[in-house]
């Protein structure tokens, strides 16, 4: 299709930005081709994508030269950062300014920025109920992406804010899955309460930012919050019983016990819990299923993500 439009997609070789090439390439019809921007052009992820039809581009977020010249000739952009790989908000913060600047620099005309919301627009820092990290931060993770927004638009980059949800796949690679307790019932404990909790499978991430792309200029300066679904802590545990053949008992534990637990990032992710928990009706409302299911027909269950899934889940 020489004539289709060129989407550059940041992170190509991971979870986001993976699903987003996979989607455009699996609609061949679809009018659009994929640029898959990766630091290491060599790996097998990078390979794959080659094989299965992408142009695969080195490039490198901390290298804003090489950003402009992957956006050479792009008709959109998907951007999305890592914070997990460095645990630095202002690493993070100034990878999005650069991805600003070269979106403005090669005339993007759709960039869509995977994004969260700025916790601290909820709970200020000096909200005692919740404790501030690294002294300007209440949940890391979420408020450098939220901070940044504000980039693209003063850049005058034309930009759809996605807002997106607790990956399912964090039940694999993150460890947050169920675990054997000591009577041997399978366990789930995590801080969610008793509210529900926006979560989606990572893959269906990428095909709903397929769907912003191809509805085009309608879409450009909204926030679109998608989820698979809004489930409670206890219907996701019943779920993960239902499909690993045994009862998953649901605990919901204290924020501030999960803070404790040491390992990188907990005290991030026990304030995101918290933050999750005590504004769960914003969070929900802003993330509507409907909404990704009209961009993306193709959206999975928990149990269909399940159904597929249940064996790579790590039982402890």
């Amino acid at each position: 299709m020489a004539d289709a439009r060129l989407i550059a997609v940041v992170g190509a070789t991971g979870a986001q930005g993976g699903g987003l090439v996979r989607a455009i390439l699996a609609d061949a019809g679809g009018g659009f081709k994929a640029r898959a921007l990766t630091r290491k052009v060599d790996s097998d992820n990078a390979r794959a994508l080659a094989a299965a039809g992408a142009e695969v581009v080195a490039a490198d977020l901390d290298d804003e030269a090489s950003l402009v010249r992957a956006l050479d000739g792009a008709h959109g952009a998907y951007f999305v950062t890592n914070f997990w790989e460095h645990f630095s908000p202002d690493k993070e913060q100034a990878q999005a300014a650069a991805l600003a600047r070269a979106a403005k620099a090669a005339g993007i005309a759709h960039a869509v920025w995977s994004t969260l919301e700025d916790s601290r627009n909820f709970i200020p820092l000096a909200d005692e109920r919740m404790p501030t990290l690294m002294g300007r931060y209440k949940v890391p993770h979420f408020d450098a992406k939220g901070e940044s927004d504000h980039l693209f638009t003063d850049a005058g980059v034309p930009t759809t804010f996605l807002l997106t949800s607790f990956y399912w796949e964090n039940l694999i690679f993150f460890g947050l899955g169920p675990k054997r307790a000591a009577d041997g019932v399978l366990e789930w404990a995590i801080p969610l309460g008793a509210g529900r909790f926006p979560s989606i499978a990572v893959e269906d991430i990428g095909r709903c930012a397929y769907g912003v792309f191809k509805r085009g200029a309608e879409l450009i300066g909204q926030r679109v919050g998608i989820a698979g679904e809004l489930l409670t802590g206890a219907e996701m545990a019943a779920a993960m019983g239902a499909a690993l053949g045994e009862p998953v008992r649901y605990q919901a534990l204290d924020p501030a016990l999960f803070r404790s637990f040491g390992f990188p990032g907990a005290e991030d992710l026990g304030n995101m819990f918290q933050f999750n928990v005590e504004f769960a009706d914003a969070f929900c409302a802003a993330r509507d299923p409907a909404r990704a299911r009209a961009l993306n027909p193709a959206l999975q269950t928990f149990a269909q993500w399940l159904a597929a899934n249940k064996a790579r889940i790590p039982i402890a």
